[in-house]
């Protein structure tokens, strides 16, 4: 006998094994990969020193030779992400920082359940203005994987939410090919990303984004 979608869902957020995914956030696949290029031959300092300024408190890091991996909670992420990226900027040279943010991957995610884990549902993390502008664009990816019978996330109401986020404190500037562009402080910036990142994850399991950010550009000079 079929239950409903609402039955479904409702023994899914009741289930242990599925709580125990998604009040975790390692065990859920939280977290972030972060690359940056600095337009100077002091690159190599440059990011090792803002690597050692940001506080790795409550996370799990782990730095390659493309890209550093940070796995942890939404709040704290955006904290690290954002102390990272300030100390780039303070650097005065042109820094491009690529974000890819991704929560609740099936492959991570190890759990047998219908429909997988489900949804995690945590409140949007604060962020903090830095004094730095920065441009960007961002691109936001709900992955409905649960392919139930009668259940259709509702991902598109969190996507519209997020880009009247951008609009309420002033961020967005305008949608282009395959991004929305943001421009304003770097902190709120990168607060507005993970807001959209966080509020489409309270509908849909699996959510990635892209963020790419540009600091210190010579063609800011006029902005």
């Amino acid at each position: 006998m079929q239950h409903s979608s609402v039955e479904e869902r409702r023994r899914t957020d009741q289930d242990p094994g599925a709580a125990q995914y998604r009040d975790d956030p390692l065990r859920f696949g939280v977290g972030a990969r972060i690359t940056a290029a600095v337009m100077s031959d002091r690159y190599a300092d440059i990011i090792v020193g803002a690597l050692h300024s940001a506080d790795p408190a409550g996370l799990s890091v782990h730095t390659g030779d493309v890209s550093t991996y940070v796995g942890g909670s939404e709040p704290d992420l955006l904290r690290y992400v954002t102390d990272l990226a300030a100390a780039l900027a303070s650097s005065g040279e042109h820094v491009v920082l690529t974000v890819h943010l991704s929560r609740g991957c099936p492959g991570e995610v190890l759990c047998e359940l219908p429909g997988g884990a489900g949804p995690r549902s945590v409140d949007v993390p604060s962020g903090r203005e830095t004094g730095a502008f920065a441009a960007a664009e961002w691109a936001l990816y709900p992955l409905a994987d649960d392919i139930r019978e009668g259940f259709a996330p509702d991902h598109m109401r969190d996507i519209t939410a997020a880009i009247e986020l951008a609009q309420a404190n002033g961020t967005f500037h305008g949608s282009e090919h395959f991004v929305t562009r943001l421009e304003g402080d770097l902190g709120t910036v990168l607060a507005t990303a993970f807001a959209g990142w966080t509020m489409v994850g309270r509908t849909v399991q699996h959510v990635t984004s892209h963020l790419t950010l540009s600091v210190n550009s010579p063609s800011h000079d006029d902005v």
